[in-house]
């Protein structure tokens, strides 16, 4: 079997065995997965004798119309573009210049079964870093210093679950740091199974509310950092010993 069909069966087994009955027309995830692929290949360079630079820095331009489709799969699809991407690179001999970013975008000139995909080179000091949630096959970027979660329509991020109050919890990010915070909720809220009333969020902890799984993550943005937040009540929380820093991986010290 060749790299190009370990590849993309890969992802087939991954991704579209799971979910083939959202496809029945246009892109099909497989081919975001040769077309990176291709992308990698394409702009791969060979700065020195040991090394080969490829991109890090991924836009996936979709069609209206698959965009909605490949949304359907929430946060899944760009973990397993991801990991093949890395997984090629490896097996080509490339290095990257900073984290793997990888982005869909929306695109109204895109035809519906065509996609373009427009790569760079990020170095490390260039790339910043965005929280995110996934939550009910969504991920949605964390914009504001505190993101009010819950089944009310006047929570930042609403979701359907009447086990969850209508502000359940509150999750807070300074760009840095990350802490969940359960708003006197009537059910409570789970860090990881264990009941918290307050705690430091690191990458990849699950916050449980209701019947609804949050799921806090760090992905790299080929992008200037945004400029610090304002300093209010929330962002003040960060500066307890415990609050959790992406740049360490771990508790302030």
């Amino acid at each position: 079997m060749g790299l190009l069909d370990s590849f993309e069966k890969g992802l087939e087994r991954a991704v579209n065995s799971a979910f083939a009955k959202t496809f029945r027309s246009g892109i099909q995830p497989v081919e975001i997965a040769s077309a990176l692929r291709s992308e990698l290949d394409k702009k791969a360079a060979v700065v020195s004798r040991d090394r080969i630079l490829a991109p890090n820095s991924f836009a996936v331009r979709l069609s209206p119309a698959d965009d909605d489709r490949m949304s359907a799969l929430g946060g899944a699809l760009v973990n397993e573009l991801d990991t093949l991407v890395h997984k090629h690179a490896k097996a080509q001999g490339y290095s990257f210049a900073g984290p793997v970013s990888i982005e869909l975008r929306r695109d109204e000139q895109v035809s519906t079964g065509t996609l373009s995909v427009e790569s760079s080179t990020a170095e490390g000091g260039r790339v910043s870093w965005r929280g995110v949630v996934d939550v009910e096959g969504r991920r949605i970027p964390l914009t504001k210093a505190r993101t009010v979660i819950g089944r009310g329509s006047d929570a930042d991020i609403t979701v359907a679950d009447a086990g969850t109050s209508r502000r359940h919890v509150e999750i807070l990010w300074d760009g840095e740091r990350a802490m969940v915070r359960d708003m006197n909720s009537t059910n409570g809220t789970l860090l990881e199974g264990r009941k918290v009333t307050e705690a430091a969020l690191p990458p990849d902890a699950t916050v449980r509310i209701g019947r609804t799984d949050i799921v806090f993550r760090v992905v790299a943005q080929a992008a200037p950092p945004k400029p610090p937040m304002p300093a209010d009540e929330a962002t003040r929380m960060f500066e307890r010993p415990d609050a959790f820093d992406v740049r360490d991986r771990g508790p302030l010290a």
